[in-house]
């Protein structure tokens, strides 16, 4: 038969979906997905309940009206106990939301400082940096120089020592300071509050 030029739209529908292979269904180890021949049951109290076969266990987790969730798949045999999983998936996620919320990531702050700051300046990064360490973050504190400055690394030092003074109060260095290129630098993390 010769080839009029169109496609056969519903032709080309099917060859599409039988190409696409599905994704494979993930089960948590509940209930008719259990499928060992012995398990260890735990009651739904709590009270271990014995060794039985995944199918009387079932059962006995249908006359509860709850359900069987497989707690250990590793153990010798599998430990299943008889809960209600809605409730308990829910737990899992409200104890997860609370972690999350109480984590605490450790960022590190960069302060830059130059030879010729002014003091007000220097106050003011001062206060920023304070405001970083009270968070609980740690801060890198730079100071640049350039050109001809090169030659005066010891007013670098020396600024650097002026700015770590002002924050002694809050914060300590783990290293001491040190050059890196044009950078002489210091890593300050807040300091263990005392109980």
């Amino acid at each position: 038969m010769p080839s009029s030029g169109f496609i056969d739209k519903e032709d080309s529908t099917i060859a599409y979906f039988k190409d696409r292979s599905r994704p494979e269904k993930r089960f948590d180890p509940i209930n008719e997905h259990i499928r060992y021949p012995e398990v260890l049951v735990i009651g739904p109290n709590g009270e271990s309940l014995g060794k039985m076969s995944s199918q009387e266990a079932n059962r006995l987790a249908m006359s509860y009206d709850l359900d069987l969730y497989c707690v250990a798949p590793n153990a010798n045999p599998p430990v299943c106990k008889i809960l209600n999983y809605g409730k308990f998936r829910f737990e899992q996620q409200k104890q997860a939301k609370a972690n999350k919320r109480n984590q605490h990531v450790v960022e590190t702050k960069q302060v830059q400082l130059h030879l010729n700051i002014g003091q007000h300046d220097l106050e003011t990064k001062a206060r920023h940096a304070r405001e970083f360490i009270e968070d609980g973050n740690k801060v890198q504190i730079c100071v640049v120089l350039k050109g001809r400055e090169m030659a005066h690394k010891e007013l670098g030092e020396d600024l650097l020592n002026k700015f770590v003074d002002i924050l002694s109060d809050i914060a300590s260095s783990d290293k001491p300071a040190a050059w890196q290129g044009k950078w002489y630098s210091v890593v300050v993390a807040p300091k263990a509050k005392k109980q």
